[in-house]
């Protein structure tokens, strides 16, 4: 790490360190405390009324095991914040349009916002890369060792680039610890299942290239749309560096907190889901009855239901050749399908048609998903999960669905997530309570790198407002289709870009930093994820508990 360590921020010296010279009330100390300890209670109140509610009592073990696993995922998304909101306000913090310790706050209550009214896409994004027997079977040794590694992986690496100061992307990070443990559970699990017990590489290369675009997409557009801004809005001061410590213009400085509101919403509604799933995960494998099935949906749901999965399951049944499978050699053959990424040949739809035929006939005989008793739960989730990801890996090639069948499907899957991908409110509400007081300590690193560390000289109100202006709109435009994308890689290289178009030029040891962290985070974040999986695995074998 020594040769990414950038140089320490301002000194009370020199002139911009006051801008960051604000103590805290001792008032605003202890809201904070009471919230960050008011949303553990919270969280833990709700874990027992749902529990409760359906009849699951949690051993005290358990639920100390619980507390520790949300500890560790909240912690991800309170680490997040301090680490990437910086990428926020940076701008409204140099351009004078709002002070440091205000903007730090507004900007946490806009992720705050961001959290609450997510749509949950991205957070199953993130879960699709997993190896599908870790998923299947949650609950195991090898499936808490997994969300551990990773979650631990992503902190460390997030804490170790935010001490020196470098704008590294969490999202970056979290999708390496993931690959790194799908990796190791590959290399492990190679001598029994052929090496396919690994990730969805085609998944990961599609949320890897978003990754990989962000960089160009910040730097290209935030450059043109400065370029574009010269030619139209013929204003020099947009275009100069403030006067000290001299605000903008109204209009200005309306468009910079706009533009800083508008990344910090955006930022908490696709960041804010990267938690949510894995913290799904954790409560799935620790009360399996409570959370693997959205017991939330009403009974007048289940006749559609039925009524998708029968047609749905005509489609498969045209498919299967005749070939009659049991449903116990149906989940085999699905689950190989899933592992190897190929889902094609009678065999599989003979599958699809057996499984699903089953399924639906057991949730109608229950009533509804909230009915299902306990002991059939686990088995209800895993064989929505494998009709679910299979029907979506058979749909990448529809050829030979008629229009009626393709419909039919989707109707069935849109019903298959709605009983197993779903988020509690109070799941919203701790990760958006975690991520927004994290926006409010630590910022101070990653500010004075984006503020004064890209361009050769001082930010610009042109700069900030189009680079933040293309962050926002990339953002938002991502969760809509539910990939994850980087905040940090799109706004660090929009100021770049801006920085650019600007006549400025840019610093060549901060560029080259910024270069090495976005080469070196996926590297060492699967390394980091895959030891720490490897030996809690071995910690559990060695304990008589694998």
């Amino acid at each position: 790490m020594a040769t990414l360590a950038l140089d320490q921020a301002p000194t009370a010296e020199t002139p911009r360190a006051s801008r960051f010279d604000y103590k805290p009330h001792p008032l605003a100390k202890l809201l904070f405390a009471a919230l960050l300890v008011g949303g553990m209670a919270y969280a833990g109140w709700s874990v027992l009324a749902d529990t409760r509610g359906v009849g699951e009592e949690l051993a005290l073990g358990v639920f100390a095991f619980l507390a520790l696993a949300l500890l560790i995922a909240l912690g991800f998304e309170f680490v997040n914040g301090f680490h990437d909101t910086a990428n926020a306000v940076a701008t409204v913090i140099y351009t004078n349009s709002m002070p440091a310790h205000f903007a730090v706050v507004w900007s946490g209550f806009f992720n705050f916002l961001g959290v609450m009214f997510s749509s949950g896409a991205v957070a199953y994004s993130i879960i699709t890369l997993l190896p599908v027997d870790l998923i299947l079977n949650v609950g195991s040794a090898a499936g808490f060792a997994m969300i551990f590694a990773l979650l631990l992986a992503a902190v460390l690496w997030n804490l170790a680039t935010w001490y020196v100061g470098l704008p590294n992307s969490s999202s970056h990070t979290l999708i390496g610890s993931v690959l790194g443990v799908g990796f190791a559970n590959q290399l492990l699990q190679a001598g029994s299942r052929g090496g396919t017990a690994g990730v969805d590489w085609s998944q990961a290369q599609k949320v890897l290239t978003g990754l990989w675009m962000a960089p160009l997409i910040g730097f290209g557009a935030a450059m043109l749309l400065l370029c574009v801004m010269r030619m139209l809005v013929r204003r020099p001061e947009l275009y100069k560096a403030p006067e000290g410590d001299k605000a903008p213009p109204t209009g200005v400085r309306a468009l910079l907190i706009f533009t800083c509101t508008a990344v910090s919403f955006s930022h908490g509604s696709n960041d804010g889901q990267k938690g949510m799933g894995l913290i799904m995960l954790i409560l799935i494998g620790c009360a399996p009855t409570a959370y693997a099935l959205n017991r939330t949906l009403p009974t007048s749901a289940t006749p559609a239901f039925v009524q998708t999965a029968n047609t749905a399951t005509a489609a498969f049944d045209a498919r299967s050749g005749g070939i009659e499978m049991a449903p116990d050699q149906a989940r085999a053959m699905l689950t190989s399908a899933l592992q190897q990424r190929k889902v094609e040949g009678a065999p599989v739809y003979a599958a699809l048609d057996s499984l699903s035929m089953d399924l639906t006939q057991r949730v109608a005989s229950y009533g509804s998903l909230s009915q299902v008793p306990a002991e059939a739960t686990p088995n209800v989730r895993n064989d929505m999960y494998l009709v679910l990801d299979t029907t979506k890996l058979a749909l990448k090639k529809p050829e030979g669905f008629q229009p009626a069948e393709l419909s039919a499907i989707k109707d069935y899957q849109k019903s298959l997530e709605a009983g197993t991908r779903f988020i509690p409110l109070w799941v919203k509400v701790v990760v958006a309570i975690a991520l927004g007081l994290g926006t409010m300590i630590g910022w101070k690193r990653i500010v004075v790198t984006v503020g004064e560390r890209i361009g050769k000289q001082h930010m610009t109100y042109g700069m900030g407002a189009t680079a933040e202006l293309v962050a926002a709109a990339t953002i938002l435009s991502a969760d809509r289709f539910g990939l994850p994308v980087s905040t940090t890689h799109i706004l660090s290289s929009g100021v770049a870009g801006a920085a650019v178009a600007n006549g400025q030029g840019l610093q060549r040891r901060t560029i080259l930093q910024l270069a090495a962290a976005w080469l070196l985070t996926l590297p060492a974040a699967m390394a980091l994820s895959g030891g720490l999986y490897w030996l809690m695995l071995g910690a559990v074998k060695a304990w008589g508990q694998g």
